[in-house]
């Protein structure tokens, strides 16, 4: 008799407590959300928030209020969501660097794993190798053949010792054979200043950042990191076409949340996210950008994570890849 009545009281309970969650999953969101970038203004992750958290706030009727937290190659920003209370309020619009970042600094403050919900990928950029019109590299073969007539005497620009684009370039240099010394720069913008001006005959950048300049034929596209050829430069070979395969590497975009929110606060962004991406005057505002879509929920988004910090781990070890 006392076990039933326990056990009647347990199911009470039980039911009271989904009850609870359906009903703040409908009322939420009832206050401003935040959404933490942490990097600079400017950069994909930036217009992707600005651009989804416009809607967003449209949508739900409360604000949605984008805080850029940059600094320590975007852990001091994530670190803050993964201190904050797990109730959706405070999100995060992390990209690919996440990953990259245990493979080179070693072991960080949280578990990109464990400490973060993941709740939907939302776009990537591609990353291109680009060459200065005055070198006459305009693919890989030309690459290759510069590279075995002038030993020791190539240097690439990139965005910085660790980022995904160091690492894309020593990847094309082991598949290749080429070798080229990295000038990490402080941000891609820079990188890309000097290889306009010749002072450095080749850079590894985000490819959006290069489109106009091979389009006005300044600079001269070797090859783009995905499988795919990239929306803004359909006449660029991509490494694998060119036989350099596997060779799909990107940088992605992704919303997430501290670990353990609600699973039906979580399904709801991800519902409202995916009918803000699908407007078209968003998707021309994105693609002119150079963010291509990425469509994947939670679950692709934790297998990309583990799937990324393997392979940036191998990377960073057969590269003797090292943070400064």
């Amino acid at each position: 008799m006392k076990l039933n009545k326990l056990f009647t009281l347990g199911t009470v309970m039980a039911l009271a407590s989904m009850a609870g969650t359906s009903v703040f999953a409908q009322a939420w969101p009832s206050r401003a959300v935040k959404i933490i970038v942490p990097y600079g203004t400017g950069g994909g992750s930036d217009t992707l928030a600005r651009q989804v958290g416009a809607r967003l706030q449209q949508m739900w009727g409360q604000g949605v209020a984008v805080d850029n937290k940059a600094g320590a190659s975007g852990n001091i920003g994530t670190e803050m969501v993964v201190r904050a209370p797990a109730d959706g309020y405070t999100l995060l619009l992390q990209n690919s660097t996440m990953v990259v970042n245990p493979a080179v600094n070693g072991k960080l403050n949280y578990d990109p794993e464990k400490d973060l919900t993941p709740i939907m990928l939302l776009g990537l950029t591609p990353i291109a190798l680009a060459a200065h019109s005055g070198t006459n590299i305009r693919n890989m073969k030309e690459l290759v053949a510069y590279s075995k007539a002038n030993p020791d005497s190539l240097s690439y620009g990139s965005c910085g010792v660790g980022t995904p684009q160091h690492f894309v370039m020593e990847l094309v240099k082991q598949k290749s054979g080429v070798k080229a010394t990295n000038i990490g720069y402080k941000g891609c913008a820079p990188a890309l200043t000097d290889v306009l001006g010749g002072q450095v005959p080749l850079a590894i950048l985000s490819a959006n950042l290069i489109a106009p300049h091979v389009k006005s034929g300044k600079l001269y596209s070797v090859g783009v990191s995905t499988a795919q050829r990239y929306q803004l430069m359909p006449d660029s070979a991509t490494f694998e076409e060119q036989g350099l395969k596997p060779l799909n590497f990107s940088i992605w975009y992704a919303l997430m949340g501290p670990a353990k929110m609600p699973r039906e606060v979580v399904a709801k962004i991800y519902a409202d996210v995916q009918k803000v991406l699908a407007e078209p005057e968003v998707k021309a505002n994105l693609s002119g950008a150079g963010v291509e879509p990425l469509v994947g929920n939670g679950a692709d988004l934790g297998k990309l994570i583990k799937t990324d910090l393997v392979r940036y781990a191998q990377l960073a070890k057969s590269a003797n890849i090292k943070g400064e």
